[in-house]
């Protein structure tokens, strides 16, 4: 049995473009072990969002197989595909996607609630989580009330309350100015390590992505080690 948090297998994916069939992911075999960090490069359009979503069970493949924690999602049903997915994986996107009529508080709760979990417990463990990425004095504030890096590290908070396995993110940093981006990147990691929690994240910024324990590009479908 691997000992891998997510694993792919001879993974494939096409879209229709027209009257041309384009082949995104050819064949892809990639590995994350827990408490890692992967960057995934490349340009505009090479598949690496496709990747992304298919890691995380939000899109599936043509071919090949996903496993998460050694179940194939393949197998599962819409359900067990969600369970599974909110089980071991937390995302994070270029846009915070935010509910404006909430605060940063209950936003980051969010998660919780809508598992059931009882509510005292659900906002605390966001309070800790603000506080973790320095937003405790911003909890009661609504998204429209903070600065672009704070809605981010607000939706970074919301990823992490539920303590999963493993961090999709899908250019976090592609919405910020370059000190913010750096700021947010840097809590990113620091979060990573402390909460032992894995990342695999896309982005396009080469410097950020040198900092990761390991980076891949995709190109022409296939994704290679740097």
């Amino acid at each position: 049995m691997s000992d891998a948090l997510i694993e792919t297998r001879n993974l494939s994916k096409c879209f229709n473009e027209g009257e041309l069939l384009v082949e995104v992911l050819k064949g892809i075999d990639f590995t994350i072990e827990s408490n890692r960090s992967v960057a995934i490069i490349g340009t505009s359009g090479s598949g690496k969002s496709t990747l992304l979503h298919i890691l995380g069970g939000l899109d599936t493949p043509d071919k090949g197989e996903v496993l998460i924690n050694n179940e194939d999602m393949g197998k599962l049903n819409d359900k067990q595909r969600g369970d599974l997915r909110n089980q071991y994986l937390g995302f994070v996107y270029q846009f915070h996607h935010l509910l404006a009529e909430f605060t940063a508080l209950e936003n980051v709760a969010m998660p919780l609630l809508i598992r059931r979990v009882d509510k005292k417990e659900a906002l605390d463990k966001a309070l800790n989580l603000l506080n973790k990425v320095g937003l405790s004095k911003r909890a009661q504030h609504k998204p429209g009330e903070l600065s672009g890096g704070e809605r981010q590290r607000a939706a970074i908070a919301r990823a992490l309350v539920s303590e999963p396995s493993c961090i999709l993110a899908d250019e976090p940093t592609g919405n910020l100015d370059e000190k913010t981006a750096d700021q947010v990147f840097d809590l990113i990691l620091e979060l990573n390590q402390s909460l032992s929690t894995s990342l695999i994240m896309v982005t396009h910024n080469m410097e950020l992505s040198r900092r990761a324990d390991r980076v891949f590009e995709l190109k022409e479908g296939l994704l290679e080690a740097q």
